[in-house]
């Protein structure tokens, strides 16, 4: 492994980073769980960021794919018709709410939502976007743009003009002690304030995550992109979903995130657990944003038949087994049962989720400040213990989580019991 992790750093690029103080090679998985090159299985929590909706080795996913490659046909393009992708944009088209949707299909999550941009600024002929404090949209030069979050901002270029909201920051002091909807109205007084002074007023969209996935699982609360999307009306602005990591009843108590607010986005994107792991991006919108653009477009990769094989499968997979519905049964379990162990230990600063998709803030137990160090502690003590979790958070002290959808209730509750023992040693560490 010291090997490879050499050949590693002198080809990879310095930050492309590693999880682990003795970074892992995962060579194998099979439902919930992966092994290591060292023979080490570990229950997977993190699911290749939010990606392995299924887990691992799923057969009705891998036989779908086999179909495809047995008939040699890899590739085409979108020059050709391709019927999976036909098929998998009805469902989408179907399950978005969206009226009159049409579907086009990238790469990434990043494609997606630079596409989705492009759609909103040549609707409106404006370069003027809104997005979320403390949000991540790719890594690409539009997308980057919107983020803000300084850590994935290597400049301050950008080919948009955009403003930044609040409403995933509650935590502010100015914010401190707000109820859910003393909140949503000062930042809808907030938003109409930035449009009547930095804006022209010709706003092209909001972009925003109902759930905020780099962002360490912050959201704002339900109701307030609703409550955004009726001042953006009034101006003509559009309302783009980042469905990325929040898409196909991954939060448990809708389908999509934006659902939670009780309104339907112009636009919405989606990627990372439609394919469970096989490369898929994509937007969904109204039929007239979509067919506006006069220029030629394609997508060479996007939508490519082993892709859509593996979506069609994955989303097929997700309906018949209603696992919206497990995912809100098991987060809740998971999420009660960090909630209830948090009372007890003061490193935990915060413990939030939706279904499947959690997150416990790490702090210095003697001044509540952000500890960065102390997640990275929890991490490698959850590690030892057999599961694998993610990090993120604007100041990097969550660790986040998000398993497979097949999440089974004995595995949430052995991941509960790893993520407690694991805070109560990192808690002890602390003192």
């Amino acid at each position: 492994m010291s090997d490879l992790l050499a050949r590693h750093r002198a080809v990879m690029p310095d930050w492309v980073a590693l999880y682990y103080e003795r970074p892992i090679e995962i060579v194998s998985g099979r439902g919930r769980r992966v092994t290591d090159a060292d023979g080490r299985t570990y229950l997977d929590f993190f699911g290749g960021i939010v990606t392995n909706m299924l887990g691992y080795d799923v057969a009705e996913v891998r036989e779908a794919v086999e179909r495809q490659l047995a008939t040699g046909v890899v590739h085409t393009s979108t020059a050709y018709l391709l019927r999976g992708q036909v098929e998998l944009a009805e469902k989408i088209v179907r399950l978005s709410g969206i009226e009159n949707a049409k579907v086009f299909f990238t790469n990434s999550g990043t494609e997606a939502n630079e596409t989705a941009l492009l759609l909103a600024t040549y609707a409106r002929k404006s370069d003027q976007v809104l997005a979320m404090r403390q949000s991540y949209h790719g890594r690409s030069f539009g997308a980057l743009g919107v983020t803000g979050n300084r850590s994935w901002r290597n400049n301050s270029y950008s080919p948009l003009n955009v403003h930044f909201l609040h409403g995933a920051d509650r935590r502010l002091p100015q914010f401190a002690g707000l109820s859910d909807a003393d909140y949503i109205k000062v930042c809808v007084e907030d938003l109409r304030h930035l449009l009547a002074t930095a804006t022209g007023g010709d706003v092209a969209a909001l972009i925003a995550e109902p759930v905020q996935g780099v962002g360490g699982f912050t959201m704002p609360p339900d109701g307030l992109l609703a409550a955004y999307k009726e001042v953006l009306d009034e101006y003509g602005a559009l309302l783009i979903s980042d469905e990325v990591q929040t898409g196909w009843g991954r939060t448990g108590e809708t389908f999509f995130g934006i659902q939670a607010h009780g309104v339907t986005p112009d636009i919405m994107t989606f990627a990372k657990g439609l394919g469970n792991g096989f490369a898929i991006g994509g937007v969904v919108a109204r039929g007239e944003l979509m067919d506006a653009l006069h220029a030629s477009g394609l997508s060479t990769f996007g939508g490519n038949p082993i892709a859509m094989a593996a979506a069609n499968a994955t989303l097929d997979y997700v309906l018949e087994h209603d696992l919206q519905a497990n995912a809100a049964k098991l987060g809740a379990l998971i999420i009660g049962g960090l909630r209830e162990a948090a009372g007890r230990l003061p490193v935990v600063g915060d413990v939030r989720g939706k279904g499947l998709m959690f997150a416990v803030e790490l702090v210095d137990p003697g001044t509540g400040e952000p500890a960065p160090a102390l997640a990275g502690r929890m991490m490698e003590e959850t590690r030892e213990r057999g599961l694998l979790v993610g990090k993120g958070g604007l100041y990097g002290n969550v660790v986040r989580m998000a398993p497979p959808l097949t999440l089974t209730e004995d595995e949430a509750r052995e991941g509960l019991g790893i993520l407690i023992d694991s805070l109560e040693a990192t808690n002890e560490a602390a003192k």
